[in-house]
C-alpha cells in the first residue's frame, strides 16, 4: 500500500490503527481505521483499481435510491482506494451465526429488492446490461477449469443457449450480482428497508429481477431453514401482482443453475490457487442447489450435458 500514506495525509484518520477484516474471495482488502473520536472502512482495490469507479457510481445511486450504501468519505480512484462509513459488524451472516431470526433477515433482505425493482429508475443510465451472452461467458468458467473442450464444450454452449434468453422474459432491474447475507448488514438508528447496509455491488449489471433473490435464497455457503426460500418468493411475487408466475419461476431456475455453475468453478478455481476452504465447506451445498435447479422441464438439455460431462 505505498500509496497509502499519501491518501491518508493532512486528515484524521493519518495516525489510525489499521485493524485487517476479513474480505472476500477477491483481490480487495478492507481495514478499519481507528481514531479516539471514530471508525471508518479503508477499502483497499489498488490490485483491482478498475473496480472502485463503479463501485462509487452504484453506492451514490443507491443512496438516491433511498438505500443504505456506506457514505464515501475519501476517495483515490487512481491508486483504488477508498474511505467508507464504517457499518459495524452485524452482517446478516453473522447474525444468523447468533441465533437471530433467519425468517426477519430474508424478509428484510427480500424487501430491499422488492423495494428497488418497483423503482423505475433503479437501473442507472448507462449501466451494461448482463445479457444471456455475459451470462454464458460466465457460465464458461467451468468449461476451462474443468479442461473441456471440443463436442462437450459446443453441446455446453447449445444448451445454455437455449436456455438463457428465457431467464430473460421477466422484468429487469438493478442486479447488484453478490447479494447474500455476508454482504447484507443490519443498521440501528435506521428505519425500513434502510435497515439494511448494502456492500460489494461493484460488479452491478442491469438484468432479470430474478438475479439478487436467486442470489439471497441459494446461498452458497449457508443453508435456509425448510419452508423459508418459497416463502420469500411468494412475498416477493405478493408486491408485482401482474408478475407471469410461470415466467419467473423458470426465469429463477435458469438463473440458479447459471449461479452455481459459475460458483463449483470459483470454488474448484479457488483450491487449485491454494484456498480450498471454499470448495470443501460448501461445494457439495452448491451441488445440491443445482442438482435441484435442473429438474426444472426448462433445463432438460442442461441436466443431460452435466449427466454425461460433469
Amino acid at each position: 500500500m505505498s500509496a497509502l500514506p499519501d491518501f491518508l495525509r493532512d486528515t484524521e484518520w493519518k495516525g489510525a490503527t489499521q485493524e485487517p477484516l476479513t474480505g472476500d474471495a477477491s483481490a480487495r482488502r478492507y481495514f478499519r481505521l481507528r481514531t479516539e473520536k471514530a471508525t471508518a472502512i479503508l477499502m483497499d482495490a489498488s490490485r483491482v483499481s478498475g473496480t472502485v469507479a463503479p463501485f462509487i457510481q452504484i453506492a451514490e445511486h443507491l443512496g438516491r435510491l433511498g438505500l443504505s450504501a456506506p457514505n464515501i468519505l475519501r476517495r483515490d480512484v487512481n491508486n483504488g482506494f477508498l474511505l467508507l462509513e464504517d457499518f459495524g459488524d452485524e452482517t446478516f451472516s453473522r447474525l444468523l451465526d447468533k441465533g437471530f431470526s433467519a425468517e426477519e433477515l430474508f424478509t428484510l433482505g427480500t424487501d430491499v429488492l422488492i423495494s428497488l425493482h418497483k423503482q423505475p429508475n433503479a437501473v442507472p443510465h448507462g449501466l451494461r446490461s448482463y445479457s444471456p451472452q455475459a451470462m454464458l461467458g460466465d457460465a464458461e468458467l467451468y468449461l476451462s477449469v474443468h479442461g473441456i473442450s471440443g463436442k462437450g464444450e459446443g453441446e455446453f454452449r447449445n444448451a445454455w443457449n437455449e436456455i438463457l434468453p428465457v431467464a430473460h422474459e421477466v422484468p429487469t432491474s438493478l442486479l447488484l450480482r453478490d447479494y447474500h447475507v455476508a454482504n447484507l448488514m443490519l443498521l440501528g438508528g435506521r428505519e425500513g428497508v434502510r435497515r439494511v447496509g448494502l456492500l460489494d455491488f461493484q460488479d452491478a449489471y442491469q438484468g432479470p429481477v430474478t438475479y439478487d433473490l436467486v442470489s439471497l435464497l441459494e446461498d452458497a455457503r449457508r443453508d435456509l431453514p425448510a419452508g423459508l426460500k418459497e416463502k420469500m418468493v411468494a412475498r416477493y411475487l405478493d408486491e408485482f401482482p401482474g408478475m407471469d408466475r410461470a415466467q419467473f419461476k423458470t426465469s429463477m431456475a435458469i438463473l440458479s443453475a447459471l449461479r452455481h455453475t459459475r460458483v463449483l468453478a470459483v470454488f474448484e478455481k479457488l483450491s487449485r490457487d491454494g484456498k480450498p476452504d471454499y470448495k470443501k465447506l460448501h461445494s457439495s451445498r452448491v451441488e445440491r442447489l443445482l442438482r435441484e435447479a435442473l429438474q426444472h422441464p426448462k433445463l432438460a438439455g442442461l441436466k443431460d450435458w452435466f449427466a454425461r460431462y460433469a
